[in-house]
């Protein structure tokens, strides 16, 4: 027997009504903060930039493929990293499904991790994705836009995320063992190593030859990207989460992330 509350379809109708009202409001708000997202003041990027692509070395402007918009997930990959993070691959499971959508909308969708390119390409492989990734390998396209830190950044605690400054040194003693660190060894790395690359997505715009940053998120702004939490927030149970549950999609009934 459910240990959840039951009712009659009559009460669960009422008490869905209720809830419609409140999805209505967070819908309209939602639209709102969209609009206040377009309105941010655009950024001219003067920096060179430059990638490595499955076509060959490319400036930001070419990451664009020929369109005016451009999203970029800052996949954690590092270069020390044999395998891309967990939580960033299944946030990645996604992106074939829309890319295409986004391209014929002029977006551009791409990935930009820190790892050479070759680790990269053999990692898709393995994902069996096909939507654009670039290596900023040796750049500092990840480090402006708050995407990774450096060791000296690291150990000293002068780190900026989420546009707030934050002391990761208590985030390094918690992971030394436990969850956290067998997250990091499913990458093939260490705790400190694994936490110097930090999830985000940044947008940005092209108009007559010159780029601009438009908006970045992190944290809990990239909740609406993953996919999956938007289903399992309608779940009965919910996210249900209990310690590092989520695994690449090819570790699902292994015991331990590979």
């Amino acid at each position: 027997m459910t240990k959840h509350m039951t009712g009659t379809r009559e009460e669960w109708l009422a008490a869905r009504l209720e809830l419609l009202k409140a999805e209505k409001e967070l819908t309209r708000r939602s639209d709102e903060l969209a609009r206040r997202r377009q309105e941010l003041p655009w950024v001219r990027v003067d920096k060179e930039y430059r990638f490595e692509t499955d076509e060959g070395s490319a400036s930001l402007a070419d990451l664009f493929r020929g369109r005016s918009q451009l999203l970029v997930y800052h996949f954690m990959f590092g270069p020390d990293y044999e395998a891309g993070c967990p939580v960033c691959s299944s946030i990645a499971d996604g992106f074939d499904g829309i890319a295409v959508h986004l391209a014929n909308h002029d977006v551009t969708l791409s990935a930009v991790s820190r790892a050479p390119l070759a680790k990269l390409q053999a990692y898709k492989r393995r994902m069996g994705w096909s939507f654009p990734w670039a290596s900023s390998f040796e750049g500092d396209f990840n480090y402006d836009f708050q995407a990774a830190f450096t060791q000296e950044q690291q150990r000293s605690g002068a780190v900026e995320y989420n546009f707030r400054a934050m002391d990761v040194r208590p985030l390094l003693e918690a992971g030394q063992q436990g969850p956290m660190a067998e997250v990091a060894a499913s990458v093939g790395t260490d705790w400190a190593t694994y936490t110097r690359e930090m999830p985000g997505m940044s947008a940005f715009a092209l108009e007559d030859g010159v780029v601009y940053h438009t908006y970045s998120a992190y944290e809990r702004g990239l909740d609406g990207l993953w996919s999956m939490y938007q289903w399992l927030d309608r779940a009965p149970r919910g996210r249900n989460e209990t310690g590092i549950w989520v695994r690449r999609h090819d570790e699902y009934g292994k015991r331990k992330a590979a």
